[in-house]
């Protein structure tokens, strides 16, 4: 995923020093409880997923794959939207064909949701941070070499900035836009949002796959965002987990 922060930074916080407080109060509570989600990680999906530490199997599309993972930042952590979209994108392959598909996904971290894009057909752009991106492409690489119809790439980026410089359309289009877990306490929803426009805009026809645990009231405020901006759908939901999945279009 793409984290502009390590793990102990907290979010910056504007408003009355009551806000500033509870905004505070609220950041540093789910830093922790993500913290914690990440060290004791056991989800729906066993026995296709098992955890030990610094590195996680799973198997999606007839394949094994191993991840590399480290503690030292939320890009380097694999976290259950995205466990949860490559369930779907396994399950649904007639709904979501991605068969010679070009896929991009934004906030890419580890590189599971690409890997099992790849090996369901896709020629797939992972991005991230640039500092990301050796561990994201070792794990693409050796979970994709020998397995896939495509070789994925791997590109930085920073959402909001320099997309048109970097990503013009129509030279840069995409049929998928997947997103897993990109929403959480940070400062760069607003950026988040700009870079999903860029890339799912109207008269594109790009489809945009949005995966995330709903932990805090900012993720729900984001959720409603993202819903007036799109075309979307709700797909699938896990109440037990918080989980939801949205298919959106751009409006016209």
């Amino acid at each position: 995923m793409q984290r502009p922060t390590p793990i102990s930074q907290p979010t910056k916080i504007q408003g009355s020093d009551q806000e500033k407080g509870n905004q505070l109060m609220e950041a540093d509570e789910g830093l922790k409880a993500m913290a914690g989600e990440a060290l004791n990680r056991r989800n729906i999906w066993e026995p296709s997923v098992y955890f030990a530490l610094g590195k996680e199997s799973f198997h999606f599309a007839g394949q094994d794959i191993s991840i590399h993972e480290s503690m030292d930042a939320y890009g380097a952590l694999i976290w259950p939207g995205a466990i949860a979209l490559c369930q779907f994108l396994e399950n649904n392959q007639q709904q979501v064909n991605l068969l010679d598909k070009a896929v991009l996904e934004i906030g890419a971290g580890t590189g599971l949701l690409s890997i099992v894009a790849c090996l369901l057909g896709a020629w797939v752009t992972a991005t991230d941070l640039p500092d990301i991106l050796s561990n994201l492409t070792f794990n693409l690489l050796r979970n994709t070499k020998g397995r896939s119809r495509y070789t994925p790439q791997v590109v930085a980026l920073t959402w909001g900035q320099d997309l048109e410089r970097d990503f013009p359309f129509p030279s840069y289009h995409y049929d998928y836009v997947l997103a897993a877990d990109v929403v959480y306490h940070h400062d760069n929803l607003g950026q988040l949002l700009k870079t999903m426009h860029h890339f799912c805009r109207p008269g594109s026809r790009t489809t945009l796959l949005w995966a995330n645990k709903m932990r805090f009231q900012s993720d729900l405020s984001f959720a409603e965002r993202f819903q007036s901006s799109f075309n979307s759908t709700l797909v699938a939901e896990i109440p037990q987990t918080e989980m939801r999945i949205y298919k959106a279009t751009a409006k016209k």
